[in-house]
């Protein structure tokens, strides 16, 4: 029998970026207690855990893996990591896009040098309590080169909002319903480098546009290029940032699994020469402020004919694309089994709100959406 592992190294290696939120156990708002629970989770996780540009948030990242098996042990490791930290620092760790309950004091910005730049170019965006405090969960993608990560890319745009409806996880913030599934989605696209990736023909082109952005200041590097998927600037993976941080293990395993088997038949085409589809940035603009909106309950928009349709059937869709290059990797059954799964539950959004109509309590969904050290 052939070795599953041995069969998924045929798919790119994959990695997961996570941010978490740190709120007070007591009060369960905002704690700027990222430092010391930096300082304790490195006892476990050495240089798998940082800090982020505000005190109340930490990251963490794994190593690059072969198979969802992998990943799920290196994320269960992490996440309790943090979550014992936490708890030893008189805090919690949320896995939600937005805080549910307000900062009672503001929130701080980290004393770094590059954040103290990015504060200052782009101010009330970062610093008010309507800045950029959102946790999100990315996905890299390991490819061969910058060459290949473009071109990846161009062919992964029109499927992005999609994926990015199934980890919709951020419907309260400051104390109320948004009305949007990913809240954080919405406050992250204020950011003056965010928005869909623009289509490029080759690395050359993507190298020029960067340069020009960051000699025009609207960026303040080639790191704050904040496009739905971008190339890393120091690993070779390529880079897709839509999703909320999700409060399931088995969201971020469903998701890693379908940009891995349809990053995997997207390559098949870049290799073969076939032409990626153009699909204009307004388009898919309307289709990620869809899914922001909608989440995995209601509609999203096909980008090839710019119409409505049930966010579950572009899941579908992009599921069937992946199909082949699962299968090949005997992964195809735990893809379908997760995806299951979530269909019946809900994405991240959903649950929380079916938490709050319980009791009407907030506080009890910072607790739904807590990490645990038994993880």
């Amino acid at each position: 029998m052939t070795n599953p592992s041995a069969q998924a190294a045929a798919l790119p290696r994959i990695g997961v970026e996570e941010e978490f939120l740190l709120v007070d156990r007591t009060s369960r708002t905002p704690v700027g207690s990222a430092a010391s629970v930096v300082k304790r989770a490195r006892d476990r996780l050495a240089g798998r855990v940082g800090p982020e540009i505000l005190t109340d948030m930490l990251e963490t990242r794994t190593r690059p893996v072969v198979d969802l098996l992998g990943l799920r042990a290196e994320l269960t490791e992490l996440r309790a990591g943090v979550a014992g930290a936490a708890g030893e620092a008189g805090c919690l760790a949320l896995a939600s896009g937005t805080a549910p309950l307000a900062s009672r004091g503001g929130q701080e910005l980290t004393d770094e040098a590059r954040y103290r730049r990015i504060a200052d170019r782009y101010g009330p965006l970062v610093t008010a309590e309507s800045g950029i405090g959102v946790c999100g969960c990315h996905v890299h993608l390991e490819v061969a080169d910058r060459e290949e990560a473009v071109r990846l890319g161009n062919r992964l745009r029109p499927w992005l909002p999609t994926l990015q409806s199934l980890a919709a996880n951020s419907p309260f913030h400051c104390g109320r319903d948004s009305g949007y599934a990913s809240w954080r989605f919405m406050r992250w696209a204020q950011l003056p480098g965010a928005g869909p990736a623009p289509f490029l023909a080759d690395a050359a082109a993507y190298d020029l546009l960067v340069d020009r952005l960051v000699g025009s200041g609207m960026l303040v590097d080639r790191r704050t290029v904040y496009w739905h998927c971008r190339p890393n600037e120091h690993w070779p993976t390529l880079e897709v940032r839509v999703a909320d941080v999700c409060t399931d293990l088995d969201t971020v395993l469903l998701l890693a699994g379908l940009l891995r088997g349809l990053a995997a038949a997207l390559l098949t085409d870049v290799r073969q020469g076939v032409p990626a589809p153009e699909i204009s940035d307004a388009l898919l603009r309307a289709a990620h402020w869809r899914s922001a909106r909608d989440g995995l309950a209601g509609h999203g928009l096909d980008p090839a004919s710019g119409t409505p349709r049930p966010a579950v059937e572009l899941v579908e869709d992009l599921l069937a694309k992946a199909a082949p290059a699962l299968a090949a990797a005997g992964e195809l059954d735990l893809v379908r089994e997760l995806w299951t799964s979530q269909q019946a539950a809900g994405c991240g959004a959903a649950r929380q709100r079916a938490v709050f109509a319980r009791r009407g309590s907030l506080a009890d969904v910072v607790d739904e959406v807590a990490l645990r050290a038994d993880a």
